[in-house]
């Protein structure tokens, strides 16, 4: 009777019990695959979040230089057809990552041949430059276009809390729309103030 006793308790795990641990690590160990897997797309998509974001900051310091210099007056920032002012420069819709035309200001006409850019040397496509195989910026930097982004431009009046319009304020908002990897149509959209005065 004591040797019963003594064998049932040196019995170890089933079968069953060990195919039963091995499913729940492999479900862990998946799980823990997702995770990461997801953690490096999002990585990926920083970097085109931080790329939209300084690409909407561009022309919203385009905009303030133009004024700043004299090179776009009160009377054409806006946009081209807007009841704001009757001579705007700045288009409308969302349009291709384009350099500065002759003018030098982001989002006017002269940076356009139709819906695409005008190209260079001025206004070609926008890229970002990256370091060729030998990795350093050379002669020969390696070219990254932007083109699943697109840059629009909105200029519109600033109105009180009494509902006029603030005659000398127009609020500028950017907002550039992308895809990167399975993230598809992000946005982001930048608001700023101008003013008449510099």
């Amino acid at each position: 009777m004591t040797r019963r006793r003594r064998h049932r308790a040196e019995v170890g795990f089933s079968l069953i019990e060990t195919m039963i641990a091995m499913i729940v690590l492999v479900i862990g160990i998946l799980g823990l695959a997702a995770v990461l897997a997801n953690g490096i797309e999002y990585m990926d998509a920083s970097q085109a979040d931080y790329i939209a974001q300084q690409k909407a900051a561009e022309a919203v310091e385009s905009i303030f230089t133009a004024r700043d210099i004299g090179q776009a007056t009160w009377s054409t920032i806006c946009n081209a057809g807007s009841p704001v002012c009757a001579s705007g420069i700045f288009l409308t819709g969302a349009l291709p990552l384009c350099g500065p035309g002759n003018d030098g200001i982001l989002g006017t006409a002269d940076d356009f041949a139709g819906a695409s850019c005008a190209g260079p040397p001025l206004a070609a496509p926008d890229a970002i430059l990256m370091p060729n195989n030998t990795g350093v910026f050379g002669a020969n930097p390696v070219r990254v276009a932007l083109t699943s982004y697109k840059r629009s431009i909105v200029i519109s009046p600033v109105v009180n809390a009494a509902g006029s319009t603030i005659a000398n304020v127009r609020q500028i908002t950017v907002t550039v729309t992308y895809s990167a990897g399975r993230f598809q149509n992000r946005s982001y959209t930048l608001n700023a103030y101008i003013s008449n005065f510099s």
